[in-house]
């Protein structure tokens, strides 16, 4: 990798970071969620003009990758409200960075170094502190549901970040793959939650203004980690994108003034350890 891919990753990360940290505290999920994605469609939508529409051979990821999104957010909120937060999502994150090896070594052909495997290795430690550092308020009789929950979230993440690369690729330019996916997520996202009878007015109505910056967010850093994957090796990566985790830790200790414990504090040390061997990948 070179040194603007890992820039780009990192700042990928901590876009993702910020962004996810707004849904986390939102009273409403689901609903600052599926604000986020509209608005993102909306932002993107003139830029179509300026990018064009992805190749053809592009499409069959694209509509991969949608689906296999609207599962892996389905899952997430699920683990969120069965097992908080802190845990799943780094844990979640863990499954899917050592799930995007063999995936990538299979459908790629990438195989990656010493370093690069060490690397890999080291993030989803990391993300695995991580989860074991925050206290856990899930109830007991709810976690063999979260656990099903956090291996389906983890699968779909692996398998939709692959999907993404080689869509990417096939697309011709990582922007009009980028822009087409923010509007099909928001279209699936709508279909989704009007199936529960949810209103789409009601939640623009109740969340719009404060999902813009969290849409300008998930933009920037879904288009980072597109244009990354376009050119760079995907495991790794995917791996730097994950360090999202660790950034969300930084700004609960910095900012929200959590405790830094003995585990968050080996998470951080992990992930810093773990950028220059992936550089080396």
């Amino acid at each position: 990798m070179e040194s603007w891919h890992v820039a780009a990753a990192l700042l990928s990360a901590a876009l993702h970071a910020g962004w996810n940290a707004a849904v986390k505290v939102d009273r409403q999920p689901h609903g600052i969620m599926t604000a986020q994605m509209v608005i993102a469609a909306v932002m993107v939508l003139p830029a179509t003009v300026w990018s064009g529409l992805p190749s053809p051979a592009a499409w069959p990821w694209i509509a991969a990758s949608t689906t296999l999104n609207m599962l892996a957010v389905t899952a997430l909120l699920r683990v969120y409200a069965l097992f908080g937060f802190g845990i799943g999502y780094p844990v979640v994150r863990a499954l899917s960075v050592m799930l995007v090896v063999p995936i990538a070594a299979l459908l790629s052909g990438e195989r990656l170094s010493v370093y690069g495997l060490g690397g890999v290795g080291l993030i989803a430690l990391a993300l695995v502190l991580l989860g074991l550092g925050n206290d856990g308020r899930a109830s007991r009789a709810g976690t063999p549901r979260a656990g099903w929950w956090i291996v389906v979230a983890g699968v779909a993440t692996a398998v939709y970040v692959m999907c993404d690369a080689k869509g990417v690729r096939a697309a011709g330019s990582p922007f009009a793959y980028g822009f087409v996916i923010c509007v099909t997520n928001a279209a699936a996202m709508l279909a989704l939650q009007a199936s529960r009878g949810i209103r789409p007015w009601h939640v623009m109505q109740h969340h719009g203004l404060k999902a813009i910056p969290v849409a300008a967010a998930s933009v920037a850093s879904y288009l980072l980690i597109l244009v990354v994957w376009s050119r760079a090796p995907i495991a790794p990566a995917a791996a730097l994108r994950d360090t999202s985790a660790v950034f969300a830790l930084l700004i609960a200790v910095f900012w929200l003034h959590e405790s830094l414990t003995r585990l968050r504090l080996a998470a951080v040390i992990c992930a810093a350890v773990a950028i220059p061997l992936l550089r080396w990948a």
